[in-house]
């Protein structure tokens, strides 16, 4: 049987995790603490067992989001052994990891400081992986002698164009569309 505590760093888990899909999926600008109570099934006394406030709930359900999205990313390109697989693999995963969250989450991202620095601190190191990638690739021969630094700024540009929401706003490619587009467009213009 396991004991009381166990219970209950299960129980904040499934909270945590649930609380992270309700927030892909519908934003969070709009819940105040009740309602997000409500749609978890729980009392606002276990909420604050996970955060202090709505604001610090959010940031906590964001970095959450992110954390467990690197893993599976770094999972996927750990299959993968020629360059070009591994960058199609990190941007594809990506994608895929991006494409649960809704419009509404990446707006409020957008309009809420500490979301917005959290995708921003994680978009970049995204990008410097990538360079890892791309700087392998082109010491290896796999991809064709391009100026590393110059191919990193602009996918480190690109993201960022992503992750800031321009991308969306002028192509209307929603973020995981958008990576999805990156990783073809890579792959196809580095390969040797």
């Amino acid at each position: 049987m396991a004991s009381p505590v166990r219970r209950g760093a299960a129980r904040r888990d499934e909270l945590a995790d649930a609380l992270v899909e309700l927030v892909l999926a519908e934003g969070f600008a709009g819940f105040t603490l009740d309602d997000v109570a409500a749609r978890l099934r729980c009392s606002k006394r276990t909420l604050y067992g996970l955060a202090g406030s709505k604001e610090q709930l959010v940031t906590a359900a964001v970095v959450r989001f992110f954390r467990a999205a690197t893993d599976r990313v770094e999972a996927a390109v750990a299959t993968r052994s020629a360059p070009a697989d591994r960058l199609a693999a990190y941007l594809r995963a990506v994608s895929a990891e991006l494409a649960p969250a809704s419009a509404a989450f990446f707006e409020d991202v957008a309009s809420f400081a500490p979301a917005a620095d959290i995708y921003q601190r994680n978009t970049r190191a995204a990008a410097r992986r990538v360079r890892e990638i791309i700087t392998e690739g082109v010491e290896s021969g796999a991809f064709r002698d391009v100026h590393v630094a110059f191919a990193a700024e602009v996918v480190a540009s690109t993201m960022e164009a992503i992750q800031q929401r321009r991308i969306a706003a002028t192509t209307g490619l929603d973020d995981a569309e958008a990576y999805e587009q990156l990783a073809t467009l890579l792959v196809r213009g580095l390969r040797s």
